[in-house]
């Protein structure tokens, strides 16, 4: 999810487009402004540090990823996250830069405003609406087996849920719930950013939060719009659950974590904590608060629309895997690929959990961005294998310029060694 106070709810990523994008252009969506919810393929992620982390990395270098002598390939993501731990704000930051021989992570700043520990390179963080495309492969993954209709009602899956203030879910299909053209109310809209700052640990349960938004009206008719709904993937979770029996964590688990040996990805429910290395996450609660440390936090407030925690690694692996046809037989990759414009200035489309933006040097860069409190990330891959992650332990509180230059890290690392007339 994403949608912040930070962007202070760009509230309907529609407008404020950011992030996700993976390159180019941002609009947190975050959770009431408050979540942005927007691998290394081969093999070994290799981890190569910047600024003060070369010590916590240095067991992540593999000879031949990001040696002294590639130093100058990645001169200005350097520069960028730089950028993003001085004068942007943010405390620590990573980008992971993959293609399909290797791959390498970047970091600058700490992991620890108190410790002042570095960020290593193979941190895991909270990754908001990251999340959707996952829920989406796994939907997708249940079309090609004929269990679920694209563009059958929503009333088929979940009879009765979706009532109320005009919104009616015999009306509503599939396809426009991983679309964001459903006009569905956005839960994030009517969920004080503050409360889920000054509780954390509280559970929320997901028909709760569908019956939060769907005490409003809809946005506009189904099909005729595009603005961005949190309300639209806790939907297309509970369809998961309803048509496989399982939770969707756990098909996530098994469709696309497993397979792909992410072994720093996880769908962890209620649990409060992030496993293995991981940097803290922080919030700034206005413009000149103090840092609030945020790292615990029940992710239930997220669910399906962004709730996941992974590492740039992983990211990529995931990324690549996705638009190489790896995860999705090509008529579904061929649904989830076809885009409508959100309004973004850039050019960004959004097809059914995962938007695409134009690269300066040519081709498209597929992917997403998340925002949900404490970690901001943004990542996206091209369909001729090159990847990049970018990530910050601040959220929501972070400026503009952090999510300019996050989107700008992503869209730099995809370009360079390119030409412009590189291919999509």
């Amino acid at each position: 999810m994403t949608r912040q106070p930070e962007d202070d709810a760009r509230r309907r990523d529609h407008e404020a487009h950011t992030t996700e994008d993976a390159p180019m252009t941002r609009y947190p969506r975050a959770l009431g402004g408050l979540l942005a919810l927007a691998a290394v393929a081969g093999g070994t992620a290799c981890a190569r540090s910047d600024d003060t982390s070369a010590p916590q990395n240095a067991a992540y270098a593999t000879a031949g990823h990001a040696t002294a002598d590639q130093a100058d390939d990645h001169a200005q993501v350097r520069a960028l996250l730089r950028r993003l731990t001085t004068q942007d704000g943010g405390p620590g930051a990573l980008v992971a830069l993959g293609d399909r021989p290797g791959g390498a992570v970047l970091t600058s700043g700490v992991a620890d405003v108190k410790s002042r520990a570095p960020m290593r390179g193979d941190s895991r963080f909270r990754i908001g609406s990251m999340t959707k495309p996952f829920v989406a492969t796994v939907m997708l993954q249940l079309v090609g087996e004929d269990r679920v209709v694209l563009d059958a009602p929503v009333e088929r899956y979940l009879p009765g849920v979706v009532r109320g203030q005009g919104n009616d879910g015999r009306k509503v299909t599939v396809r426009q719930l991983l679309q964001h053209t459903s006009g569905i109310p956005d839960y994030l809209d009517y969920l004080k950013p503050e409360d889920v700052l000054s509780n954390p640990l509280a559970h929320y349960d997901t028909r709760d939060l569908v019956k939060l938004a769907l005490a409003h009206p809809p946005a506009f008719e189904p099909g005729t719009d595009w603005s961005y709904s949190n309300t639209g993937y806790l939907l297309a979770g509970l369809i998961i659950e309803r048509v496989t029996g399982h939770p969707y964590g756990d098909e996530i688990r098994r469709r696309v974590i497993q397979p792909l040996g992410l072994r720093q990805t996880s769908v962890p429910g209620d649990d409060s904590g992030i496993g293995g290395p991981h940097p803290r996450g922080y919030a700034r609660p206005g413009k000149d608060a103090p840092l609030k440390d945020i790292t615990a936090l029940n992710p239930t407030v997220a669910g399906p629309s962004g709730s996941m925690i992974s590492s740039g690694a992983d990211l990529n692996r995931f990324l690549d895997a996705l638009v190489s046809g790896k995860l999705l037989p090509a008529a579904q990759l061929h649904e989830m690929m076809r885009t409508r414009p959100t309004g973004s200035p850039d050019g960004g489309a959004y097809g059914l959990g995962l938007e695409s933006h134009p690269l300066p040097c040519g081709g498209l860069a597929w992917g997403h961005d998340g925002g949900i409190p404490g970690y901001q990330a943004t990542g996206a891959a091209t369909v001729d294998g090159r990847q990049a992650t970018a990530m910050v332990n601040l959220y929501p509180g972070g400026t503009d310029a952090q999510n300019a230059d996050m989107t700008s890290a992503v869209q730099t690392a995809l370009c360079e060694g390119r030409s412009s007339s590189a291919h999509q």
